[in-house]
C-alpha cells in the first residue's frame, strides 16, 4: 500500500493486541471495522468507541459497504483466524492489502524509537511498567500493550508529541520479527509454542534473530542466565539484568508488612527506595527490566521511577486480587500464567505472600499442543499447591488431539487433594470447596467465571 490507508478492517479484532491497534487507528480518525468469533466485554467496549464489530463470519454481512473496496482499505489479521475462513478468502481473492497484526505494528513503530519487550513470560508486565514509567517522564510515550493496564483501563497509551513507542513483542508465529527496536528487552526464553517452532533450538534461534533487528545505536537488555546467544550488531550496546546481578539489578531489597522496596542499580549509579505497587517477588525482576529500558532512553528521572513504580496497579489478569477478606479471610487471585514456569512462579509468589496458609490452585490448560508438550512440567509446578482442581483444556485456535486432555496433567500431580471438574460445574464447586487461598491460572476463559465466585463470598 503506497499511501496511508483510509479504512482498516481487523479479522480477529477481539484480541487484546488487536484492540490497541484498533484504538490507535480510531485516534487517527480512520474508519475501523472488525470481526471476532464471540462477543466479550472488550469487543463491546470497542463497539462503543466506534469500531463496527461483527460476530458472523459471512462476508455478505460482516463487511460494511465502504470496506468492500480494496483501494484505501488495509486488512489486518491475526494468525489465530483460520486461513480458509470466509472473510480471509474474501479479502485474499479480492486482492486486498493484508498484513498480520505484528506487521501493522511494525509499520506504526518504524517512524519512532521503539522499546520492544520480548520473552516467554514477563513481557506484558515489563512493557506495561515501562509505559507507566515513561508516562511520568517528560518524554511520554505511545504504548501498545498485551494486557489492560489497570491504571488507565486500557492497553493503549497515546502521546502524540512523543518519539518513544513501547511494544510488547510477541514471539508466537515469529511475529516479533516484523519489529525494528531501538531498545529491546528479553525477559525469558523457556521453550513455548512448539506447535510453531518444533524444537527448543528453533525457538532460541527466533530470539537470536530478533536481536539482529535492533537499530544501529540501539541497546539490548537480556536477563542473566538465558540459553541465548544474541547476534546484535557491533554498534548495539548489550546489557544484562536480573534481581541480584547484572548491569542493572536490585540492591538493598526489603520485604515487610506486604511491601517490597529496593534500590535500582544502573551503570551510572542507583535510584534508592523503589517501592512496588504490586508487591510480588517476580516483579522485582520485571521492575528492573522496565526501569533499565527507561533509563536507556535518557529521560528517566528518580522521581518518575519512584512515583510510577509505587502507583503501578498491574495489568488485568496479572496477579489480580478479586477477593481479599480482612483478618486472614479468603483470598482469590486471578493470574494469566499458562506456561509451567509462569505457573511455578505464581505459586511461589503466593506462598511468599501468605506463608503457612492452605493454597488451592485452579488451572485451565491452554491449547492441546502446549498440554501435550509440557504435561509433566505442568504437573510438577502444580504439585507445589495443597489442593489442585483442573478443568477442560481451552482450545483457542486448535482442534482436539487424540489422548490429550487435562487428565494427562492431573495424573502426575503429587498432592493428594486433586480433582478434575468440567468447566460448567466449576463455579458451584469453587463456591463449596471451602478454600483458604485460591489462585486461578490460565490464558483461557475460566477467568470470566471468577467474579461470580468472588461475589458469592462478599455477600
Amino acid at each position: 500500500m503506497d499511501k496511508a490507508p483510509e479504512r482498516i478492517y481487523f479479522v480477529g479484532g477481539g484480541g487484546i493486541g488487536m484492540a490497541a491497534l484498533e484504538r490507535y487507528f480510531l485516534s487517527q480518525g480512520k474508519d475501523v471495522a472488525a470481526y471476532d468469533r464471540t462477543p466479550s466485554d472488550l469487543t463491546r467496549r470497542l463497539a462503543d468507541e466506534g469500531v463496527a464489530m461483527c460476530y458472523d463470519d459471512d462476508a455478505a454481512t460482516a463487511i460494511p459497504q465502504q470496506f468492500r473496496s480494496k483501494e484505501g482499505t488495509l486488512v489486518v489479521y491475526t494468525p489465530a483466524v483460520p486461513a480458509d475462513s470466509a472473510l480471509m478468502r474474501y479479502f485474499r481473492e479480492g486482492g486486498f492489502h493484508m498484513v498480520k497484526r505484528a506487521e501493522a505494528l511494525g509499520v506504526i513503530t518504524r517512524g519512532s524509537r521503539a522499546l520492544c519487550f520480548a520473552g516467554t513470560h514477563g513481557k506484558t508486565t515489563t512493557s506495561s511498567m515501562a509505559a507507566h514509567v515513561l508516562h511520568h517522564c517528560p518524554c511520554g510515550c505511545n504504548a501498545f500493550l498485551g494486557g489492560i493496564l489497570r491504571n488507565y483501563d486500557s492497553n493503549l497509551l497515546l502521546a502524540p508529541d512523543s518519539d518513544w513507542t513501547v511494544v510488547e513483542a510477541d514471539e508466537y508465529d515469529r511475529s516479533f520479527h516484523h519489529l525494528r527496536p531501538h531498545i529491546a528487552v528479553i525477559t525469558a526464553t523457556d521453550p513455548d509454542h512448539l506447535d510453531i517452532y518444533g524444537t527448543e533450538e528453533a525457538y532460541l534461534e527466533s530470539f537470536a534473530h530478533f536481536t539482529e533487528l535492533i537499530r544501529p545505536g540501539g541497546s539490548l537488555v537480556v536477563h542473566t542466565g538465558l540459553k541465548l546467544h544474541p547476534r546484535a550488531g557491533r554498534d548495539v550496546s548489550v546489557f544484562t539484568y536480573s534481581r541480584h546481578e547484572g548491569d542493572f539489578h536490585a540492591d538493598n531489597i526489603r520485604v515487610a508488612d506486604g511491601t517490597i522496596t529496593f534500590d535500582f542499580v544502573h551503570p551510572g549509579g542507583r535510584i534508592a527506595d523503589i517501592e512496588l505497587g504490586v508487591p510480588v517477588q517476580i516483579n522485582i525482576d520485571n521492575a528492573v527490566a522496565a526501569l533499565a529500558a527507561c533509563w536507556l532512553t535518557g529521560d528517566l528521572t528518580p522521581d518518575a521511577a519512584r512515583i510510577a513504580m509505587a502507583s503501578y496497579m498491574g495489568s488485568e489478569r496479572r496477579f489480580q486480587f478479586l477477593l481479599k477478606q480482612p483478618d486472614g479471610g479468603r483470598v482469590i487471585i486471578d493470574d494469566y500464567a499458562h506456561h509451567p514456569d509462569e505457573l511455578r512462579t505464581s505459586i511461589a509468589s503466593v506462598r511468599a505472600l501468605y506463608p503457612g496458609r492452605r493454597l488451592t490452585v485452579a488451572f485451565q490448560p491452554h491449547l492441546y499442543t502446549r498440554t501435550r508438550d509440557f504435561a509433566p512440567q505442568f504437573a510438577d509446578a502444580l504439585s507445589g499447591a495443597d489442593s489442585v482442581v483442573l478443568t477442560d483444556i481451552y482450545p483457542a485456535r486448535e482442534l482436539p488431539l487424540p489422548g490429550v486432555s487435562s487428565e494427562i496433567i492431573l495424573r502426575d500431580v503429587r498432592c493428594d487433594d486433586k480433582t478434575l471438574i468440567a468447566k460448567d460445574n466449576l463455579v458451584d464447586w469453587l463456591k463449596n470447596c471451602n478454600f483458604d487461598i485460591l489462585l486461578a491460572c490460565g490464558a483461557g476463559d475460566m477467568s470470566l467465571l471468577l467474579p461470580q465466585v468472588a461475589e458469592s463470598y462478599k455477600a
